[in-house]
């Protein structure tokens, strides 16, 4: 089967970081779902995993941690899903990824496929999605009854993938009044028409904004953008009791102690912790998954693809990084069939 790895961790300007491979096609075990891949997203994980170190492979490694597709065969112990149903899932970073033509997954992290999605459209959600919807209601404990309607979210890095559809779940399902930050006009307008009712931008006093337009203090932060630059404001900004949750791994010491006489909480969201770890509550995301397509085939919510890469191919994949490295991308970027 066609396949896209590596053996060698380079940076994205060389032709050799990512490339064109054949392997074996796998045969399902266990709980494994054998999927026949039809189009993939790609996150910052991506980049982090492949980022230039020492290490050598001895056989390919293959990245990639959000498919969608077309299940073609099943283990013997599956009992959610059958051949030919359409999927979307984001992965264990544990095993091989999705950049392939076939792949296994086990089932428990898995989800249907929204009806109302095409392939290209559902594999830009389910990474993001998970760890937004982790994030939110996992970690800060958020109703997603609507019970902690009108209380307030600040959203660090609200063009983001995971920024997309966090604003989204916060304001549509879980009904609070959400402040995103972005710092250029485009990124400003996506945040806006996902959901945001207040833009504040990144580069500037964080406090201060939210002081000058009467907010103030918010009930809760998401960090979806450099934890380091960022903490500090949020623990300014979040009220007595509030919390703060981020997702992404800081390089320095964080001052935890500015959060002590607040009573306020820090959590951290790292979506693969269930696959990772085999947790016994593993089934929780393909059930989120499930709630998700639920909401986008009701129109509550929408697909986060911000760019069609094209096909999926080993010189696509590596402008795919490098969009993602300069760090400018909205939304999800996706390539779609071999």
């Amino acid at each position: 089967m066609k396949a896209i790895g590596l053996t060698r961790y380079l940076p994205i300007s060389n032709p050799e970081s990512l490339v064109d491979i054949e392997l074996d096609k796998p045969t399902p075990t266990g709980r494994d779902l054998l999927v026949k891949v039809e189009a993939i997203a790609v996150n910052p994980v991506d980049t982090k995993v492949r980022a230039p170190k020492d290490k050598v492979e001895e056989t390919p490694r293959v990245l990639g941690w959000d498919a969608a597709g077309v299940v073609e065969a099943v283990g013997p112990d599956v009992t959610l899903f059958k051949a030919g149903d359409a999927v979307y899932y984001a992965g264990d970073i544990t095993r091989q990824g999705a950049n392939s033509e076939f792949h296994l997954i086990d089932e428990r992290i898995v989800g249907a496929k929204p009806k109302s999605l095409d392939f290209t459209h559902a594999a830009a959600l389910p990474l993001t999605t998970i760890t937004a919807w982790e994030a939110l209601f996992d970690r800060l404990k958020v109703s997603a009854e609507g019970k902690d309607a009108g209380k307030t979210m600040l959203i660090v890095g609200g063009a983001g993938g995971v920024g997309s559809i966090g604003i989204q779940l916060a304001k549509q399902v879980a009904k609070l009044h959400v402040i995103a930050t972005a710092s250029r006009p485009e990124s400003a307008k996506w945040a806006t028409e996902l959901g945001a009712d207040r833009i504040v931008n990144h580069f500037d006093d964080i406090p201060k904004q939210l002081k000058d337009a009467g907010i103030g203090q918010v009930d809760y932060v998401l960090i979806f953008n450099d934890t380091d630059k960022h903490f500090p404001a949020a623990a300014e900004v979040v009220k007595p009791q509030g919390a703060i949750c981020t997702i992404v791994e800081n390089a320095r010491p964080l001052a935890i102690d500015l959060l002590k006489a607040k009573s306020a909480a820090f959590h951290w969201e790292f979506m693969f912790t269930r696959a990772m770890f085999q947790t016994p509550d593993m089934i929780e995301q393909h059930k989120l998954l499930s709630e998700v397509a639920r909401l986008i085939d009701a129109g509550t919510i929408r697909t986060t693809l911000g760019k069609n890469i094209g096909k999926i191919d080993a010189a696509n994949l590596r402008e795919a990084h490098r969009l993602l490295e300069e760090g400018r991308a909205i939304g999800k970027l996706v390539l779609t069939g071999f």
